[in-house]
């Protein structure tokens, strides 16, 4: 079992907001370590909270800490108040390590962007860095290098890539959208676009990450089909920009993957074939061949959103649910390496939808139970390529809710085969998805996790990071 954790407050969380702002899978790294230092971000009141629900202004606080100390140094941003109640509008946060500059961006449900960058040599020299907004620059509706405003954003993200930076994000609307994708230079700090690189066709696809591992990015995601409703075709349409809109977690089904090995100009389906070029007008569609590897049809509980991660042999592992063995499990999928024979995979069951490269398996989670709609949990891969499973208790059927529960964590070896899930913790009362920051348990053996602690016989809750030494488990 884990030993017991430290525990690092960071603020409040917003007292009248009906849905979680703090802490949602969709917060790919809202956690991360570098050189030494810990990164975060959260939204929190600047004075005492309004006297009813929504009515909170709240605004973007960017956290850092020495990896040796337990207090953090607190930016708060206070030009820019978030007034929205959707737990869809969170804070998502990219570090350049080529030139050390800190990205932000927040706020956004089928929106306008809200962006902001810091100076560069923040990250890269932080101890001659005063930290304080001056640093930063405005909320800017463009990235830069691009010249035209970005509309109609929902799901940002960043993603390290060597000495470089990837930003996708969601445009259009549920069951209706497409993703995009950007690339970010360290030696020019400016935004390049690559293009349209998963096409909804009458549905949009929900990744469960990008991830980026030995010149390759992986990707996997659901697909939404889109069920028209009143008014979606009009521009003053707003049923969509909603925490549940009209097309729910119902119309989701498959699970789908591709990869690319020239930073997402051109994507290969699982059999390691070519089926997109960006730069020739080309997407992947959920018609190209051998991108489906598990069949979930519709009704049957796949999640969007939950989570994935790239182990350190390039395995890929993604974390979801579904009722497809007549009740709903978590499940853990797995894609063994390429050119990886099937018989490590002999502890899964198979999937018979593709022929790959790869051999796909799928396992139930012991120990924990899933709901439909329920919160998501994250996973993280440790030095030695073991894996961590992170897992909510489910206790309401709307991941953004604040119903609060025990915290799991389950432990697959690769000796194990990934089979071997342990249970190595459970408890504390958290009423968030949790996030990890999975460059500290590569790089020193401890799980962080952003969490939203929920106060005994009180609605107050506060953001906390809380972390276990794993070293010696």
């Amino acid at each position: 079992m884990l030993k017991e954790s430290t525990e690092l407050v960071l603020g409040a969380d917003p007292a009248n907001r009906q849905w979680l702002l703090n802490g949602t899978s969709a917060q790919q790294d809202i956690l991360l370590s570098f050189r030494g230092w810990q990164y975060t971000a959260f939204y929190a009141s600047v004075s005492v909270a309004g006297s009813g629900s929504g009515s909170e202004q709240t605004y973007v606080h960017l956290a850092r800490r020495l990896l040796t100390r337990k207090t953090w140094d607190v930016i708060v941003f206070e030009d820019y108040p978030q007034v929205t109640d959707d737990g869809h509008n969170t804070i998502q946060i990219g570090i350049c390590r080529g030139d050390g500059t800190i990205h932000l961006a927040y706020d956004h449900h089928s929106s306008q962007l809200h962006y902001r960058f810091s100076q560069a040599g923040v990250a890269t020299d932080p101890k001659h860095v005063v930290w304080d907004s001056s640093i930063f620059t405005t909320t800017l509706d463009t990235l830069p290098g691009t010249v035209a405003p970005i509309t109609n954003i929902t799901y940002p993200r960043f993603l390290a890539v060597d000495q470089d930076m990837m930003f996708s994000y969601r445009t259009g609307m549920a069951g209706l959208g497409s993703e995009e994708l950007y690339t970010y230079s360290s030696k020019t700090g400016k935004y390049v676009s690559v293009g349209t690189y998963l096409e909804g066709n009458d549905n949009n696809p929900y990744i469960n990450g990008l991830d980026y591992f030995n010149s390759r990015l992986h990707v996997t995601w659901t697909y939404r089909d889109f069920v028209p409703f009143e008014g979606w075709d009009k521009s003053t349409g707003v049923q969509h920009k909603q925490q549940a809109g009209p097309n729910g977690i119902e119309n989701n089904h498959d699970l789908w993957y591709s990869y690319s090995d020239d930073l997402g100009r051109s994507w290969k389906n699982d059999a390691g074939s070519t089926i997109a070029e960006l730069g020739k007008g080309g997407s992947v569609r959920c018609d190209k061949k051998d991108i489906k590897v598990f069949s979930i049809p519709k009704g049957c509980g796949a999640h969007n959103q939950e989570d994935q991660v790239v182990d350190h042999e390039g395995g890929v592992h993604v974390l979801n649910r579904d009722t497809m063995d007549g009740h709903m499990q978590w499940k853990h999928y797995y894609r063994t390496p390429q050119g990886t024979s099937i018989y490590p995979l002999l502890p899964f069951l198979l999937s018979d939808d593709v022929f790959c490269l790869g051999v796909w398996g799928q396992s139930p989670l012991p120990n924990v139970t899933a709901l439909l709609g329920g919160k998501r949990g994250v996973m993280a891969v440790t030095k030695q390529n073991d894996i961590y499973f992170v897992l909510p208790e489910n206790r309401g059927t709307n991941s953004g809710d604040k119903s609060a529960g025990t915290l799991t964590i389950l432990k697959a070896t690769k000796g194990g085969k990934f089979v071997d899930y342990e249970l190595v913790w459970t408890g504390g009362c958290y009423s968030s998805e949790p996030r990890v920051d999975r460059a500290r348990l590569h790089d020193d053996n401890v799980l962080s996790l952003y969490l939203r602690r929920q106060e005994l016989d009180s609605h107050l809750a506060t953001i906390v990071v809380r972390e276990f030494d794993v070293a010696t488990i």
